[in-house]
C-alpha cells in the first residue's frame, strides 16, 4: 500500500493494522530509495506472512530483489520474530540498536518477552522465535544511506531495552518510524515486562519531541502523513506533567 513516493506499508495485522499479513504482525514498512529498498520491522513470519509481505511489495510495483536491509525497532516477537527468515530468504543486512542486538541474536525468550506473552495467551504456544544474526549494531545518530534517501536511528528505550526509532530523510518529506514508543494521539504502551521503564520512556519521548518530520509511522494502528510531530509532542506534554500518557488499548 503506497503511502508516499518514499514509503509503502507492506505488512500488518488484521486486528491492530491494515490486514496486510499475519494475524499478530506489527506494521511492516518498505522504504523505496530508488536503487535500493529497505524494510522497517518484519513481523513474525508465521504461516504465509513472509510470502504475503513479498507479494504486497510486488503488487506495489516494487522489486523485492532490491531489498538490501532490514531495520528492527525492537526485539519483541510481533516486530522481529521473522527477522532470521527474512535475512536468510533475501540476504538482508539486519540492523538494530546495539542495546537490543543480543536479544535478537539469541532469541532469548525472557528478554524478547516471548515466554511471558505465550503464558498470557498472546502468541501461539508452538511459535518459535529463531535467533537472527545482527549485521549492524546501531548507536544513537547513526545514519545509513538507502539509495537516494537516508535513515537515522535514535535510541529510545522505555517500552523495552534497546528500542530504537528511525528518522527517514526522504526525497521531499521526513518520516519518523516509532515502533512501539509512541502511537497515534500520543498514546504509549507500558507492559508488565522486565525491561519496561517509565523514566527511560519519558526521556526517549523528550528526545523525539525535538525532532522535525512530516509523517508519523508507528508500529500498530493509525498513522499520520501530515503534521506528524503532534503525536509525539502530545505524549511529551503528558510526561512533563509527571503523568504517563494515555495507554494504547
Amino acid at each position: 500500500m503506497r503511502l508516499t513516493e518514499d514509503v509503502y506499508l507492506v505488512g500488518g495485522s488484521p486486528s491492530v493494522g491494515f490486514g496486510l499479513s499475519g494475524e499478530i504482525d506489527s506494521h511492516v514498512y518498505c522504504i523505496d530509495g530508488g536503487s535500493e529498498l529497505a524494510l522497517v520491522d518484519c513481523g513474525m513470519a508465521a504461516g504465509t506472512s513472509l510470502e504475503e509481505i513479498l507479494a504486497n511489495i510486488r503488487d506495489d510495483g516494487l522489486d523485492p530483489g532490491k531489498l538490501g536491509s532490514l531495520f528492527i525497532t525492537h526485539y519483541h516477537t510481533d516486530h522481529a520474530g521473522g527477522a532470521a527468515a527474512f535475512r536468510r530468504r533475501l540476504g538482508l543486512k539486519v540492523g538494530i540498536s546495539h542495546e537490543g542486538a543480543e536479544a535478537l541474536r539469541t532469541a532469548d525468550e525472557y528478554w524478547t518477552g516471548l515466554g511471558l506473552a505465550k503464558r498470557a495467551g498472546f502468541y501461539p504456544q508452538d511459535y518459535v522465535y529463531e535467533p537472527c544474526p545482527v549485521d549492524r549494531e546501531l548507536h544513537d545518530g547513526d545514519t545509513i544511506p538507502i539509495g537516494e534517501v537516508a535513515l537515522t536511528m535514535y535510541e529510545t528505550p522505555g517500552h523495552c531495552n534497546g528500542h530504537g526509532c528511525y528518522l527517514l530523510q526522504g526525497r521531499r518529506k521526513r518520516y519518523l518510524f516509532t515502533g512501539d514508543c509512541v502511537f497515534f494521539g500520543g498514546e504509549i504502551l507500558l507492559q508488565n515486562i522486565p525491561d519496561c521503564n517509565i523514566q527511560r520512556y519519558a526521556a526517549s519521548v523528550a528526545k523525539l519531541a525535538e525532532l522535525e518530520y512530516d509523517a508519523f509511522l508507528p508500529g500498530h494502528m493509525a498513522l499520520s502523513l501530515r503534521d506528524g510531530t503532534r503525536h509525539v509532542r502530545a505524549a511529551h506534554a503528558a510526561f512533563e506533567k509527571l503523568l504517563p500518557p494515555k495507554q494504547l488499548l
